[in-house]
């Protein structure tokens, strides 16, 4: 598998490259944003620092989601719980903060092939999931309402999906954090800047689905699949 290392820190990268070496990956490397942008098609997974000189490594990623489904890690400096969200956010299927080990690295990688494996045009079709008018197809990844396609978000498609493969279980927020963006918290309390995440994008979705009825909310405990 051909892996495209975006990291301006040339020292670290030559050593993370040789470790993925040892491992079978056939790396590449690459010190900017727009390089990055132009190689990726290439390859098959993406690794990339967000500090970047002259793209913000953000917008890398979100430029390259909108463009393509190759799984993305996203390394980013010690500090808030923001930049990790934000990765999410934007796309990324994980994110490591530095300095990280290369077990953990590499436990990463394999568990987001995994889940892209899952995804991937071979595998046996899903049932789409109906609740009422609703209809969800996990393969082709549309939403439709009494036969009308809504235009959903990555994001917003997968934690619609979540809630409705479940719809008789209240999930909390940290689970939700979790299964679909990624996020572990390690036993902490959830931000409340990833609290926010979750209200903004079940807000956004009970206004495309046109009822705040389909999303239901338990105060205190998390969310519910609704019946619209």
């Amino acid at each position: 598998m051909r892996v495209l290392v975006a990291d301006s820190d040339t020292i670290g990268v030559d050593s993370l490259s040789a470790e993925l070496h040892r491992h079978g990956f056939d790396t590449e490397q690459c010190g900017t944003g727009a390089e990055a942008l132009e190689k990726y098609p290439k390859f098959d997974f993406f690794l990339i620092d967000l500090a970047l000189p002259d793209i913000d490594g953000l917008e890398v990623c979100r430029l390259l989601r909108s463009a393509s489904d190759i799984p993305i890690i996203a390394f980013t400096g010690p500090g808030t719980d923001l930049d990790r969200i934000l990765c999410l956010q934007v796309g990324c299927d994980d994110c490591l903060t530095k300095p990280f080990g290369f077990r953990e690295l590499l436990a990463r990688i394999e568990a987001v092939l995994r889940r892209s494996r899952s995804r991937s045009p071979g595998s046996l079709r899903s049932q789409p999931i109906m609740i009422g008018s609703l209809c969800i197809d996990p393969d082709t990844r549309e939403v439709r309402i009494n036969g009308r396609l809504i235009n959903l978000t990555r994001i917003e498609f997968c934690l619609l999906r979540q809630l409705a493969s479940q719809p008789q279980t209240v999930l909390s927020r940290a689970q939700l954090m979790a299964d679909v963006w990624g996020y572990q918290n390690d036993g902490r309390p959830l931000s409340a800047k990833a609290s926010r995440t979750i209200d903004t994008h079940v807000s956004a979705l009970r206004k495309k689905l046109g009822s705040p009825s389909w999303i239901v909310t338990h105060r205190g405990i998390g969310f519910q699949m609704g019946h619209g």
